[in-house]
């Protein structure tokens, strides 16, 4: 029997069984690879972290939806020009929630490296993804702060606004990516005396090259989402009939007409995804990959119809919420999906046995 396999003896704390149930629901029900983080509070550590960031990208997303981008002014990393803002405006608290979630995640992502470095050896890959983690946290500091100091918020709508938004969107993608495969790397099963994990580069290159493509146009669907949520946020229209005249007027704001582009993009990249979907179920059949394959597809679904809604429903706050969590949820998976299918096991499964 793998380590894989192997039954592990139940979590000890309630935070590790919740976090357990939930890594169990995504798995199917099946103790293969979570069944290695049941009792590993580093891999619990660096799930839990991923779960952070989301929920800060989430309320991220509410700061602009709110416009409250300029609730502190545009002081940085002050707020009004204080440490504690005395001001009570609802625009002030959420832009400075906001930061407070920022500074704290910074600091768990440092302490997640410090403690990936103090179990892994050096070269292993866990490492690479965790000092990409630190590093891809920090420029999206740096972008957020540019935004507040250049004003790029509130009612902004010029195209440079649109430029920072969408390189804000793409570095929190590269960041998910380098956090989801801390976590996975990270897991007990790629520690000594097992292998770490090498992917296969030189072959299968359908395989590698549908994960490019996928990877690169899923990435192009999350840039233009951001501009196109942008657009509903500074022009929201009353009606789906003005929508449309808005998006295809040749005097309208850059930023209506780059909206009808979004669910152009999702749509080819959909048909990218179940193209590497059933790629990587006809070429690797082993059970992680599948499994996060499937999450994957029902992922696309979900998202097309989800979407379809936020457009003819005129993208209320909770639908553009709802939209931008099931896209962090279906970028983590398609990642997963590259990752366990892309793996060279052969070297950790002669080990294993």
């Amino acid at each position: 029997m793998s380590p894989r396999e192997q039954k592990q003896p139940p979590p000890d704390s309630t935070w590790e069984k919740l976090c357990y149930a939930v890594a169990r629901l995504a798995a199917g029900g099946r103790l293969t690879y979570i069944a290695a983080m049941q009792r590993d509070r580093f891999t619990i550590f660096a799930w839990s972290v991923l779960g952070f960031a989301v929920a800060v990208i989430l309320w991220g997303a509410f700061v602009r939806i709110t416009g409250s981008g300029a609730g502190c002014g545009s002081h940085w990393p002050l707020c009004n020009g204080e440490v504690l803002p005395r001001s009570q405006s609802a625009e002030t608290m959420i832009e400075f929630t906001h930061r407070m979630m920022s500074g704290l995640f910074g600091v768990v992502v440092v302490a997640m490296a410090v403690w990936c470095f103090r179990l892994h050896a050096k070269g292993h890959p866990a490492r690479t993804a965790a000092v990409l983690s630190v590093v891809l946290t920090g420029v999206e500091g740096a972008i957020g702060a540019g935004l507040v100091v250049l004003e790029l918020v509130d009612e902004n709508d010029s195209i440079e606004r649109a430029i920072w938004i969408a390189g804000h969107l793409g570095n929190t993608l590269l960041l998910l990516a380098a956090l989801v495969l801390t976590a996975y790397w990270g897991s007990p099963t790629y520690r000594p005396p097992a292998e770490p994990p090498r992917l296969r580069w030189g072959q299968s290159s359908r395989l590698r090259n549908l994960a490019v493509l996928a990877l690169a146009a899923t990435m192009l669907v999350g840039v233009s989402g951001a501009v196109a949520a942008l657009g509903d946020t500074l022009f929201p229209p009353k009606s789906l009939t003005e929508e449309l005249r808005q998006d295809f007027s040749p005097t309208a704001n850059v930023l209506k007409q780059l909206r009808v582009l979004h669910p152009l993009i999702a749509v080819v990249t959909s048909l990218v995804l179940l193209q590497l979907i059933h790629e990587v179920r006809r070429r690797r059949p082993g059970p992680e990959a599948k499994r996060f394959a499937t999450r994957l597809h029902l992922l696309v679904f979900v998202q097309l119809v989800f979407g379809t809604a936020n457009v003819l429903l005129l993208a209320p706050v909770g639908m553009q919420l709802g939209h931008l969590l099931l896209a962090d949820l279906l970028w983590i998976f398609l990642v997963l999906t590259c990752a366990a299918s892309l793996e060279d096991r052969s070297n950790a499964a002669a080990t294993a046995a």
